[in-house]
């Protein structure tokens, strides 16, 4: 039977299930990837799980987005982590070093093996042959201890590259035109790969560029081929004995199908306030630009900066604009450096900040209020750059360059200038001073964990009743971000370790009473349920937007449908999610509403539907799950840890 690239890394990987598209699946995992606003949670599950060592072929924590020490939490956090990762035998990256993302594809990716991390876009990982799923911290945490990853067998969707790239358009351009086409629901339940004879015009850093955003489709992951440009590029790294082709069979074929002519592909730009709001850049120019940002783990490399400072050399950006650079890792930073390129930068008027995520997760550069960002960032959600009116577009390096030197929303090919070519640099910078390898296991076992006064223990969580009565306290519209349920950024994030704390900031961008009266609602000895639209729960991995909630008494949440992500992490905390199975059920339940549904379990366990009653409003209200038998079992549970701990 030929096979395309998922199937061979599913099928090599596979432990349980029939690799039929929605049947669940579980894998062995080879390698994991934590980032310190989700990892501090996977640590403190790891101690909960009472865990020796990690059981992985290799597990990275990376520190990365809350690198801002106003005060003692986040750098307490970093020495929590740090020693965590010297205790339980993972590497660590540390403050400064760069974005996880991209570090780890330069130092640990290999073709053909798995990897699970606690940030949507570990799916980057695929640009060298990987699959690499982004997931729930605690599903990292159980594949850290040595459990299969269960997931429900993707679709594959295949999209066949042809043509070459023309000047002034890139790999960003390329991946915001899979969204104009597909939105931002378009991947959901599929393996985004790539084929075709395209794919050999792409660097890997190209590549990079379009996994890491398989994300804003909703994508289990995205694939590429390894080939003679996945070995040119490990060869840089002094890493050749890494490599192994790996390719689609002859004849191998795709459940869904796109084809993109690269020939024909121009700038374009996703409009606020969501990646899948995409129109061409010549269409909406002349807007007026506060901000101009590159970088970030969408646009990484050292071509991504250097495109930038050739297009600024020698001339200075807008008085009007704030020209932010973020280098994503110490390496690039040091090469840009040393081709004298990030003199450029700085004589044009960049304000260069630390190699980190920095602003696009709303850790410094919040823009103004009601003036135009443009940034290189994968998303672009209401309030995630930490202004909450914020107004951010997203597009390539040669975009967001042309608009910080116009001062305006600019086409790059008006520009009236050849477009630059970027060279390799002279030398390739390959620093592993910054990355700490893990401990034997004699010295991990005398480490102790340094707590510092933020860090909470996990809270204790009931399993889910046999009856619901659940009043309605929140009911909310499509495309629900996780940044909306529970917000990043410098004011929210550096409570990540803390759960009773940071609950009070749950869906405070939408509604700022949510927090209070569910809290309220808890301490009177109620539950509560949640109403949604389609896609809810886009966007983040990370299980604070589900754990938050919990905390404050979330129980039920019906939706019309669920991101991956966030419906994996509701079950994993013992939330039980629904869907609608005639979408004007949805209209009919309002804020107050109380849902009674009765002998929820049993009910679970017969079928895929159960009904439920408004109390007041008579007649029916017919629901469906997707839960297989072993997430039922973990809502009975109450949660994931526990299920386990009852399965050791």
């Amino acid at each position: 039977m030929s096979l395309n690239i998922t199937q061979k890394l599913i099928q090599s990987h596979l432990l349980h299930g029939e690799m039929i598209p929605g049947e669940e699946v579980s894998l062995k995992i080879d390698q994991t990837l934590c980032q310190d606003a989700t990892g501090t949670l996977v640590m403190l599950e790891l101690e909960a799980l009472e865990l020796d060592r990690v059981k992985t072929e290799l597990s990275v924590q990376y520190v990365d987005h809350n690198l801002i020490q106003e005060d003692y939490k986040n750098a307490d956090d970093h020495l929590f982590l740090q020693s965590a990762a010297h205790r339980f035998g993972v590497w660590f990256s540390r403050p400064g070093n760069g974005v996880s993302h991209p570090l780890h594809m330069e130092f640990f990716g290999r073709p053909g093996k798995t990897m699970v991390g606690s940030d949507s876009h570990t799916c980057a990982g695929g640009a060298v042959g990987m699959l690499a799923i982004g997931a729930g911290g605690l599903e990292v945490a159980m594949a850290m201890a040595g459990q299969p990853f269960h997931v429900k067998m993707p679709k594959v969707l295949g999209v066949k590259l042809v043509g070459k790239l023309p000047d002034w358009v890139s790999a960003k351009d390329i991946i915001l035109e899979l969204l104009r086409r597909r939105s931002v629901k378009g991947g959901v339940d599929c393996v985004i790969e790539y084929y075709g004879p395209g794919v050999k015009q792409l660097s890997i850093w190209d590549r990079h560029v379009i996994a890491n955003m398989g994300a804003e489709l909703g994508a289990t992951g995205t694939v590429f081929p390894s080939d003679k440009e996945t070995l040119r590029f490990l060869k840089a790294q002094d890493r050749e004995a890494d490599w192994v082709e790996l390719v689609a069979d002859k004849g191998a074929k795709y459940d869904l199908h796109e084809m993109i002519d690269l020939s024909t592909v121009e700038p374009l730009i996703a409009l606020p306030s969501s990646p899948g709001n995409v129109a061409r850049v010549r269409d909406v120019t002349g807007g007026e630009v506060y901000q101009s940002y590159i970088g970030s783990s969408a646009n990484p490399s050292y071509r991504d900066f250097a495109i930038s400072a050739l297009m600024v050399k020698g001339a200075h950006v807008s008085p009007h604009v704030s020209f932010d650079v973020n280098p994503a890792s110490r390496n690039v930073l040091e090469e840009l450096a040393n081709e004298g390129l990030l003199a450029d930068l700085i004589h044009a008027g960049a304000r260069i900040h630390q190699a980190g995520c920095n602003g696009c997760i709303g850790m410094g550069q919040a823009p103004a209020t009601g003036r135009n960002s443009l940034r290189t960032v994968p998303r672009n959600f209401p309030g995630r750059s930490g202004t909450k009116e914020d107004s951010v577009y997203l597009c390539s390096p040669e975009t967001a360059t042309a608009a910080a030197l116009t001062g305006k929303i600019t086409d790059p090919r008006e520009l009236g200038m050849a477009y630059p070519k970027v060279k390799s640099p002279r030398k390739k910078i390959v620093n592993r001073a910054m990355m700490q390898a893990p401990l034997s296991v004699a010295e991990a076992r005398q480490i102790k964990l340094i707590k510092g006064p933020n860090i909470a223990s996990l809270p204790t969580l009931k399993p889910l009743p046999q009856h619901l009565s659940l009043k309605i306290l929140l009911k909310v519209g499509d495309n629900i971000s996780t940044d909306e349920i529970l917000p990043a950024g410098a004011r929210v994030l550096p409570y990540r370790s803390n759960i009773p704390k940071i609950s009070e900031f749950t869906f405070d961008i939408i509604d700022d009473t949510y927090a209070k009266r569910a809290r309220e609602w808890r301490e009177q000895g109620h539950q509560h349920a949640i109403v949604g639209g389609e896609n809810y729960g886009q966007g983040s991995s990370r299980e604070h937007a589900a754990l938050a909630p919990r905390y404050l008494g979330l129980q039920l949440v019906i939706a019309k449908s669920f991101a991956r992500i966030h419906w994996e992490n509701l079950i994993n905390f013992g939330v039980l999610p629904l869907t609608f199975v005639t979408a004007d059920d949805y209209k009919r339940m309002e804020l107050g509403d109380t849902i009674v549904i009765r002998d929820v379990i049993a009910a679970l366990k017969v079928g895929n539907e159960l009904t439920a009653v408004v109390e007041g409003k008579g007649g029916e209200i017919r629901l469906r799950h997707r839960l297989s038998k072993r997430q039922i079992e973990i809502l009975e549970s109450g949660s994931l840890i526990e299920w386990v701990k009852r399965h050791q």
